[in-house]
């Protein structure tokens, strides 16, 4: 079953193509705008203003806080309940070094506060973190897909593996949109999410 939309696509595969094109388009219009460079790096409200920008045409809750407990494989985000609390803590982790970056990174991506589109509003998240405390930015296409899901998924008790390859691909290349781009290929992100009720935990 596909997520309830706004384009009325009640399959999944179909979904996930328009999903991607959109916003992919979207993501352009965003780099193109200007809006990044207002935004308060590594905020919350930084992160819901670029995942609202993304996939507003496409879902209601873009931007909003997830409301339903969400799992990939065994591995559980934040529960509901303690979502907000995480996100403010999260939002005042120190960000003025590589490592405190990726560390805030890794925490968010744990919290996951949307229900569909994290891994892709997270990475240009992270990006503006980064160009704006270090002047760089990671050029995705020097990051093996593969290789960055099993750090992701290790990170959560060992973050050294993501630090390791982010730190590998970082460029002073910041304003260039073909390296910003790489960033939102949806093969990156997590699928395959599963909703499971408070009750479970």
């Amino acid at each position: 079953m596909a997520l309830e939309n706004k384009l009325n696509i009640t399959d999944s595969a179909e979904l996930a193509r328009t999903e991607e094109k959109i916003s992919k388009t979207k993501a352009v219009e965003l780099f193109e705008s200007g809006i990044l460079n207002d935004l308060t790096a590594g905020s919350f409200n930084a992160l819901a203003e670029i995942h609202r920008f993304l996939f507003d045409d496409i879902y209601e809750f873009a931007g909003k806080i997830r409301t339903v407990n969400i799992a990939k494989g065994s591995f559980r985000f934040a529960p509901v309940m303690y979502l907000e609390i995480a996100l403010k803590h999260i939002e005042e982790m120190p960000q003025s070094t590589f490592d405190e970056i990726v560390e805030k990174y890794v925490e968010m991506n744990i919290a996951h506060p949307f229900r569909e589109g994290n891994g892709r509003s997270t990475r240009i998240w992270l990006d503006c973190i980064l160009k704006k405390e270090l002047n760089m930015v990671v050029d995705w296409s020097l990051v093996d897909k593969d290789d960055y899901l099993l750090a992701m998924e290790r990170s959560p008790i060992k973050d050294i593996e993501i630090k390791f390859l982010l730190k590998n691909a970082l460029t002073n290349k910041i304003n260039e949109r073909e390296i910003y781009m790489k960033g939102i290929d949806a093969s990156y992100h997590y699928e395959g999410y599963s909703v499971y009720r408070t009750s479970e935990l």
